[in-house]
């Protein structure tokens, strides 16, 4: 499985680059000699990139970084005129790769992070559905170092992954912390060999995309709805949609490949 190419040498505010594969859409953090901090320019391509993956009839997302690192954060001489963001505000199409205002993402994505995954970094980790880590990957949350706090997130996605006294270990120290401890943590969900974290994120990315993607999509806006809402208003539009779903010819294929013993072969209606 080859990995995705930059092809040229990336603007100096870096960019995203886009791959289609089958049912997957690639999209790779393109701002090497920089580390990949992410500059207004980079965070606004993203966030037009994420647009693009829910447009499309890509069934899940993956999202990666070219160079040796996934990326160091937010590049803070870029936002140094105005660290509310505003700068970086998501052009109309786009969707917030944080998903922390609307409209939010619907598609799955699988994040692959190597190298150094810092602050803004592991916001976007946090974020995504699955993450996979290299074995060298180091993480850190470093904003109480530099009189901030995390930006995208971190705060509480960190504290609904690891729980309140895993997160504040690392929140309020700043300290770095590796893989295998992101693993204990369920910050990701995989660790892989150094240079095959990608490949495997585009394993699981490949499974998802096998899978039904009405059912897929219902079963992330359930989560999402029993996150936000709580469980007893999930739970109180399960049956419906559960109805909704039966209805559907990807249903109907489900149980004729059960019966027929065979794989199915899902469209997505």
């Amino acid at each position: 499985m080859s990995e995705p190419q930059a092809g040229g040498e990336a603007p100096p505010a870096g960019r995203v680059t886009s791959e289609r594969r089958g049912h997957l859409l690639l999209l790779g953090l393109d701002r090497p000699q920089k580390r990949n901090a992410l500059t207004p320019d980079l965070l606004r391509a993203l966030a037009a990139a994420y647009g693009e993956l829910e447009r499309s009839d890509a069934r899940c997302g993956v999202v990666f970084a070219h160079g040796q690192d996934f990326t160091t954060g937010l590049d803070l001489l870029a936002f140094a005129a105005d660290m509310t963001l505003e700068r970086w505000a998501p052009d109309p199409g786009s969707i917030d790769p944080w998903g922390l205002t609307p409209p939010y993402r619907l598609k799955p994505v699988v994040v692959a992070v190597h190298g150094r995954c810092w602050t803004a970094g592991l916001e976007l980790a946090l974020a995504s559905d699955i993450v996979v880590a290299a074995a060298g990957t180091r993480f850190a949350q470093l904003e109480i170092r530099r009189g901030l706090v995390p930006l995208g997130g971190g705060p509480f996605r960190f504290v609904e992954r690891a729980g309140w006294g895993n997160a504040m270990r690392w929140l309020l120290t700043g300290d770095e912390f590796d893989a295998a401890e992101a693993y204990r943590l369920g910050v990701v969900q995989e660790v892989a060999e150094d240079g095959r974290q990608l490949e495997r994120a585009l394993e699981l990315a490949e499974t998802i995309a096998e899978q039904a993607p009405l059912g897929v999509r219902m079963t992330r806006e359930l989560a999402l709805q029993a996150l936000h809402e709580g469980q007893p208003a999930a739970a109180a539009t399960l049956d419906a949609r559960r109805l909704e779903l039966a209805g559907t010819a990807d249903a109907a294929e489900g149980v004729a490949a059960l019966i027929e013993r065979r794989k199915p072969q899902f469209t997505g209606r």
